[in-house]
């Protein structure tokens, strides 16, 4: 649906609330044919668009099918499949509804992760007459992973079994027990039919023995998400800005607000490193002097104690509760790369506004999704959803998924693509760490000079130096450096000054 389509659904007049919701099954369940149903039983969709649709169908002998109302792109209406995720819009009368139409098929599990992140709850549809297949336990396991805890089952296409209560209580009843095994409870398991409307927007005649709640009503009483503002201060660093020009001296430090919001006189904290500050101004391009700003909103702090900040650090408000840092943590992965993911191989991991490599330090164990049990393995392959120890070759501050969204997720780049992402379930010891490790070689792998102390000491008629100059914040180190480096070279000695800028 087009931009100008959706403006007479998603009315901001109208005031009210919104939701997204994300709707996966396996290919050919029937979730274009859902949607399609909700757009047309609740009469969001544009003036005469149904009847255009079965118009065409007429013209081109086709069955109509309440999936055509999705089909917008070209490849999809020859393969018949959804490769790309669909946004669309309609409203009940009580909630304004962001539907996304996530992809089935298994070769765009990628798509579907995109989605589905985007999500408050989910619709996960399952064919009454194909049962539960692979792909229906692994989307299932996929939105626990992501964190929708609010999962409505809809198992479509009951008119191709004859309305069996026999056939829906044997799907119920095995889906509910996988879901148990991941610890997810769903909210319901309806028996519907897209194409006939059966339990969708209202209640099926072809099916009496069901008398719980219709689709749209459940989708009405599903729980919002706690407001972003109300949570703790996540600010990541994107970059530092510095000005020189008509002696303006600020270091404005940019990003984007995910969580809470950042007031002007607050403390705040830098992770990994700990170093604190206070907000001084608030800073944006060309718009008012503000005090305060909240979620959503990319801005920009200069602070009163000039301390040194970069790209990828978290910014937290000191109040409220500190995020985990370290160079190992546990992780749950699901790796959609073209070769398997290696012990011993360097990976980009990417959250947040954070960029930094790893390499995985053991794979605890490789979840087999139809059956559940866990594997012990070297490597994992193609859609594989394993459970891993990443460790950093620098400190990252980070949070569990369930916490924060924004620095509890991430995405592993193999070889310039996006190969795998997955959630951070916490902090693992950092003994004997990458680092460590690093520290050790050098210190007992060191690889000597030919050349002796003595006669360099001799070469340069002085012995190897260093003097460190320390001072509290207000005096002129580098002049000072500077102005001793000067001295000692027109003196004769080799002297060169290094800056921690260097």
């Amino acid at each position: 649906m087009d931009t100008q389509d959706t403006k007479t659904i998603m009315d901001p007049s109208t005031q009210l609330e919104q939701m997204n919701i994300v709707i996966v099954g396996h290919v050919d369940h029937g979730k274009s044919t859902l949607i399609g149903r909700l757009l047309a039983d609740t009469n969001s969709l544009p003036e005469g668009k149904l009847e255009q649709v079965r118009r065409n169908c007429e013209l081109n002998s086709k069955p109509f099918e309440y999936a055509f109302l999705l089909d917008a792109l070209k490849d999809e209406q020859a393969q018949g499949i959804t490769i790309d995720m669909a946004r669309c819009f309609f409203k009940s009368d009580l909630r304004q509804y962001i539907i996304i139409d996530a992809p089935g098929h298994i070769e765009f599990l990628k798509n579907m992760i995109t989605g589905a992140s985007r999500a408050e709850a989910a619709i996960l549809v399952i064919d009454a007459y194909e049962g539960v297949q692979e792909n229906s336990k692994r989307h299932g396991y996929l939105l626990a992973m992501l964190g929708i805890k609010q999962i409505l089952v809809a198992v479509n296409k009951m008119d191709r079994v004859d309305y069996s209560q026999e056939v829906f209580d044997t799907i119920s009843k095995q889906y509910r027990e996988f879901l148990s095994e991941i610890n997810i409870e769903p909210l319901d398991i309806v028996p519907i039919s897209g194409r006939e409307g059966d339990n969708i927007q209202a209640r099926s005649n072809a099916m009496p023995w069901y008398t719980g709640k219709t689709i749209l009503e459940h989708m009405d009483t599903m729980e919002k998400e706690p407001e972003k503002s109300d949570k703790a201060l996540r600010f990541p660093v994107q970059d530092v800005y510095k000005f020189t020009q008509a002696n303006d001296d600020r270091r404005i430090i940019a990003g984007n607000v995910e969580t809470g919001k950042i007031t002007v006189g607050d403390e705040v904290v830098f992770y990994p490193s700990g170093k604190r500050s206070k907000v001084k101004t608030i800073e944006g391009f060309n718009v008012p002097s503000q005090n305060e700003v909240g979620v959503g909103v990319a801005t920009g702090v200069t602070l009163e104690t000039q301390i040194f900040v970069k790209s990828g650090d978290l910014m937290v408000n000191a109040s409220d509760p500190a995020p985990m840092s370290g160079t190992q943590f546990r992780a749950r992965l699901f790796w959609l790369g073209k070769q398997a993911l290696k012990m011993n191989k360097k990976y980009k991991l990417k959250f947040g506004t954070a960029q930094v490599m790893v390499s995985i330090a053991k794979i605890d164990h490789v979840l087999d999704a139809v059956s559940l049990g866990k594997k012990t393995k070297t490597q994992i392959l193609r859609h594989e959803v394993a459970e891993i120890i990443f460790q950093s070759t620098k400190p990252l501050a980070f949070d569990t998924a369930g916490d924060f969204e924004c620095t509890g997720r991430f995405v592993l780049i193999d070889d310039y693509e996006i190969a795998g992402g997955g959630i951070i379930m916490g902090k693992e010891d950092d003994n004997n760490s990458l680092i460590d490790q690093m520290v050790a070689a050098r210190d007992t792998q060191w690889v000597s000079s030919q050349i002796a102390a003595t006669e360099r000491t001799t070469r340069y008629r002085h012995p190897a130096t260093m003097i460190l100059i320390s001072s509290e914040q207000g005096i002129d180190r580098v002049g000072i450096a500077k102005d001793f480096e000067r001295q000692a070279f027109d003196a004769g000695y080799a002297v060169y000054s290094l800056g921690i800028p260097n």
